[in-house]
């Protein structure tokens, strides 16, 4: 049964990518923004009509425009609205809201500034809508650090596990959002802020990183980059690259174990740190974090979780693989390097890429070297290590 309505709000006048037309018209490659959300659009499972609020200047335009690429794209059966945008951006969703059919369930906002969301994305956000009944938004972890300020005086840090950066397509139960907006009594940032100031439930899902906003140039040329170079996610195919270091002094207890690629090696001074201070884990799990977009091990297993105290690397790195394997990406491979005068790394590197390999899941190699005594490294002070990874969307999730 087709029970879904999407409103593309395609209202902006883009001011700030400073092209004298409308956002939506916007040209990256051959098509328009317009057209990009279109073709992902379209590919959303049980939609059965479109409704898109326009520029008010540019309605005849729009339509022209929509209906062609919808024909084009074999999708004729689509029911197609179309409506001026309002004064704010709330305006704009309010009038297109008044166009939905009456026998359609779930409605999902999106802002045709993010032109690339995939349709995947859309069934995601509406099967959660129609799974739990609660307005659903997708969201994306924050990835640099956030500081509270006053002026410009830095006043404090901010915990960024609680946050989460807001994307579109937005979703809700048909109904409630029209009752919603008819009875909206303030200007609110999105349609969830304006549910939650009715006390309704608004839960999340997992976002999408090519679901970003063009908002500047330098957002405009981001895209058009990716689209000409036929980048990865351009093609379905979702590959990121994540880099990770580490670092730990040798204890000052000689009877502490010492730990790399999760292995005890006999005979070694331990390293220092909350964990068992496996430089060569840790690297791993960082540059695991970062291909993700998940942090680093700091912010997601630090000081500050006693249950990690002494954990061993092979917690870090299955807790990191399950966080993947959450938002669908696999890895492809992991190359790290030990740096520092001692353990020699050669007598067991075959062991070592064995044991990380059957850990991870994916090829591991190891390398060693030294820094020609420079620094606490070549002073034999501690270890390092530098991790490369490559993750990908698993082939059952494309």
């Amino acid at each position: 049964m087709n029970d879904l309505a999407v409103v593309l709000v395609a209202a902006g006048d883009g001011t700030r990518l400073g092209a004298g037309i409308p956002k939506s018209l916007v040209k990256v490659g051959e098509q328009s923004l317009l057209e990009h959300a279109l073709e992902h659009i379209v590919g959303a499972s049980g939609l059965a009509q479109i409704i898109v609020a326009s520029h008010e200047n540019h309605v005849p335009e729009f339509e022209r425009i929509v209906r062609a690429k919808v024909a084009a794209l074999g999708a004729g059966h689509l029911a197609l609205s179309f409506t001026p945008g309002g004064t704010s951006r709330q305006g704009s969703i309010t009038n297109a809201l008044a166009k939905v059919h009456a026998d359609l369930s779930v409605v999902l906002v999106h802002d045709a500034a993010r032109a690339f969301a995939p349709a995947e994305l859309f069934d995601r956000v509406a099967n959660a809508v129609r799974k739990t009944g609660s307005s659903i938004v997708p969201v994306l972890p924050i990835v640099d650090s956030i500081k509270r300020v006053d002026g410009d005086v830095l006043v404090a840090a901010v915990d960024r596990r609680e946050l989460r950066a807001a994307q579109t397509p937005q979703g809700f139960v048909a109904s409630e959002l029209i009752a919603a907006h008819a009875g909206a009594d303030g200007d609110f940032t999105d349609d969830a802020a304006l549910m939650q100031s009715l006390g309704k439930k608004v839960q999340t899902v997992e976002g999408d990183a090519v679901a970003f906003k063009i908002t500047t140039p330098a957002d405009l040329a981001y895209a058009e980059l990716m689209q000409s170079s036929g980048a990865a996610w351009a093609n379905q195919i979702d590959q990121r690259t994540g880099i990770g270091t580490d670092a730990h002094r040798f204890s000052q207890n000689s009877a502490k174990p010492l730990y790399l690629g999760t292995l005890i090696w006999p005979g070694e001074v331990g390293l220092e740190g909350h964990s068992d201070g496996d430089a060569l884990s840790h690297a791993i799990v960082d540059a695991l974090l970062a291909a993700a977009g998940l942090g680093d091990i700091g912010s997601n297993f630090g000081v500050d979780r006693p249950e990690y105290a002494g954990a061993n690397g092979t917690v870090f790195i299955g807790a990191t693989l399950a966080m993947l394997a959450e938002r669908g990406y696999g890895v492809v491979n992991v190359s790290v390097q030990l740096i520092g005068n001692r353990p020699k790394l050669s007598p067991r590197r075959v062991e070592v890429e064995a044991a990380l390999t059957a850990l991870v899941g994916a090829p591991v190699s190891v390398g060693a070297t030294t820094t020609d005594g420079l620094g606490f490294l070549g002073s034999s002070e501690g270890l390092a290590a530098v991790a490369t990874a490559l993750i990908q969307k698993r082939t059952d999730r494309l």
